[in-house]
């Protein structure tokens, strides 16, 4: 409770980033002492917090190779190190690593890019890090259709695979937790299409995309029982499509797979075009899951919501840490925390502009 109390209690800071035109996406890194942000002015800002003047716009760097309005950005876990991945319009996910200087003197460190992923022939609208436990692998969804991975090898080099999600575009993105649901209670649990490495529990390469079909699918990375041809290579993995997910009525435009500690239920947020968001549980592997749709008639100025829709599109939806709050934000620049109540009801307990 306390937990919660406080965020709901938390104080916003205002940070004037200097970019020249609409900021896209903010994201901390996993301290929270870092701020990445990315705008249509084509550059990608990082903003050192912990410093006197990390929120006085002065950047502590600012990223500039991408030729088109940049997206997202997104942090690689810090076991990887200073790893930040951005994707534009221009049809190219970056990614930049951050080196310390060479020599004393109180030099800045500097941002390199490390690798340029140019598969896709449009725009790269969406891009998320694998849980680390997994490795360092990179999912990117574009307007052309295809999902692209990137998997990090032992040699130094990138590994990619290239598949169709969504036939009109694909427009956001979201790994599932690592640990399979129900193996916090139950620690010799095994599903029926896997098993765990020894000495650890079970583990899962899942993700969700959401597509301009106003579909959600959810899509496994399986690899075959018997080694492929030649040996020693990888060419028969592939990533399937194992389940599909039907409610919008027009563009999905973000989802998100919330944290999961290795409890049973699993949750998933998902936003559209048509003004609604969707929480979609499911009580176990293998099971059905349910869909519920956010009640927004109550919010604060909300005199268009037929059906208790949000008075706006909706762009955004994200999780709380711990899996248990999501924060939903709308076009009309307003952002709304919910949380399920005991009954497995959700509520607006917080609103706020952006």
């Amino acid at each position: 409770m306390n937990l919660i109390f406080n965020l709901l209690q938390a104080k916003s800071t205002a940070i004037e980033t200097s970019h020249e035109d609409m900021i896209h996406d903010a994201q901390l890194d996993y301290y929270g002492k870092r701020l990445a942000t990315c705008s249509s002015d084509r550059t990608i800002k990082v903003f050192d917090l912990s410093s006197p003047t990390g929120t006085s716009g002065a950047a502590a760097h600012t990223l500039t190779s991408h030729t088109g309005p940049v997206w997202q950005v997104a942090w690689a876990h810090p076991k990887y190190g200073s790893i930040l991945a951005s994707c534009s319009y221009d049809g190219k996910v970056l990614i930049w690593k951050e080196t310390a200087p060479s020599g004393a003197g109180g030099a800045a460190s500097k941002w390199t890019t490390i690798k340029e992923h140019s598969l896709h022939s449009a725009s790269v609208n969406s891009i998320a890090w694998a849980p680390h436990e997994l490795g360092a692998i990179l999912a990117c969804a574009s307007s052309d259709g295809r999902v692209s991975v990137l998997t990090f090898k032992n040699d130094g080099t990138w590994d990619a695979s290239l598949f169709t999600a969504h036939a009109t575009g694909c427009n956001s993105i979201s790994w599932s937790p690592s640990v399979l649901p129900g193996t916090l209670i139950s620690p010799s649990y095994r599903p029926n299409n896997g098993s765990a490495a020894s000495g650890g529990p079970p583990s899962v390469q899942r993700f969700i995309t959401a597509g301009s079909d106003n579909l959600l699918k959810i899509w496994t990375f399986t690899t075959p029982a018997v080694p492929p041809s030649p040996v020693g290579s990888n060419s028969n993995a592939t990533w399937i499509l194992e389940e599909t997910l039907d409610g919008h009525t027009d563009w999905v435009r973000d989802v998100a797979w919330a944290p999961n500690v290795g409890l049973p239920k699993s949750y998933i947020a998902s936003c559209g075009q048509d003004r609604c968001v969707f929480v979609w549980t499911r009580d176990g592997e293998n099971k059905k899951w349910e869909r519920v749709a956010l009640d927004a008639s109550g919010l604060e100025g909300n005199t268009n919501s037929e059906g208790g829709k949000f008075p706006s599109v909706v762009w955004r939806v994200s999780w709380s840490l711990a899996g248990n709050i999501l924060a939903v934000s709308c076009a009309d620049g307003k952002v709304s925390l919910w949380k399920e109540d005991l009954k497995g009801s959700w509520g607006c307990v917080s609103e706020m502009d952006s």
